[in-house]
């Protein structure tokens, strides 16, 4: 006999986490939840110590959102485990609606409708049985979240030309055109060029839509590298990649999900 399918519920709203388990316990009686938490990191940790089949995950939680929540586990799932299903739980947003629909990810919007959520565990339903490798389910996860996460980032702004970082009581002043890494640590920003490492305080995100997006390619969630500093891409016995840059001594790691900008041509 199969075991009962499990569910991890991250959702930052205790109400909201009660009134989605008390809807899917009517719409999907054999569903386990094995476990509810209220942010992106808990909701990381718990889905790789519990592997359950199914995910739902609150777009907006603390730190970390559930579209980002479910890239970092993407890209530190075991190789060869089934990923689990992915369905996104959101307040009512037209392009975030477009969004899911348009790359075909399943989605609940608050407050649960039974009626919605019936529909939805149809569909997960009939995915998990019909799912293929654990390696074919991760692909087609990772396939859906490159262009959500693309289309989550603010709107375009005007194109930084210089960046000004602070070092003791003098700020610098360092034109785009040397930087060849912007890489998150904890509450700040390194920017690396060829010889010299400035912290600032501007986030990733906000840095985003100020950067081009040719000349700067993101290679995990918190580093972009200048694509023509490039130098090569290396992969280990375990399918990982890391690259190294002209210039610099680091070796970055590349996640899962931008791994596919690397193939040989």
């Amino acid at each position: 006999m199969n075991a009962a399918p499990t569910a991890l519920i991250a959702e930052d709203e205790p109400l909201l986490a009660q009134a989605l388990q008390a809807e899917l316990a009517r719409a999907w009686p054999a569903l386990r939840i094995a476990a509810s938490v209220g942010d992106g990191a808990a909701a990381v940790a718990q889905a790789l110590a519990l592997r359950p089949a199914v995910l739902f995950f609150d777009i907006r939680m603390p730190g970390m959102s559930g579209l980002e929540a479910a890239a970092e586990l993407a890209d530190a799932w075991p190789d060869g485990q089934p990923f689990p299903a992915l369905v996104f739980v959101t307040a009512y947003d037209q392009y975030a609606v477009q969004a899911f629909e348009a790359q075909a990810v399943d989605y609940v919007l608050k407050p649960v409708q039974p009626a919605r959520l019936a529909r939805t565990v149809a569909r997960v339903q009939q995915q998990l049985a019909g799912r293929g490798t654990g390696n074919a389910q991760l692909e087609q996860a990772l396939a859906q979240l490159r262009p959500l996460l693309a289309g989550a980032a603010a709107p375009p702004a005007a194109p930084l030309t210089v960046i000004q970082a602070g070092m003791g009581s003098t700020i610098r002043l360092v034109p785009v055109a040397e930087v060849l890494v912007f890489e998150a640590a904890d509450k700040y920003v390194r920017v690396l060029t060829a010889g010299q490492e400035y912290l600032i305080r501007t986030p990733l995100k906000e840095l985003l839509p100020q950067l081009d997006a040719q000349a700067f390619w993101q290679v995990h969630r918190g580093t972009l590298v200048r694509a023509t500093a490039i130098d090569r891409v290396l992969r280990d016995e375990a399918g990982r990649l890391t690259l190294t840059l002209r210039g610099r001594p680091e070796q970055l790691p590349v996640s899962r999900l931008y791994a596919h900008r690397f193939k040989a041509m």
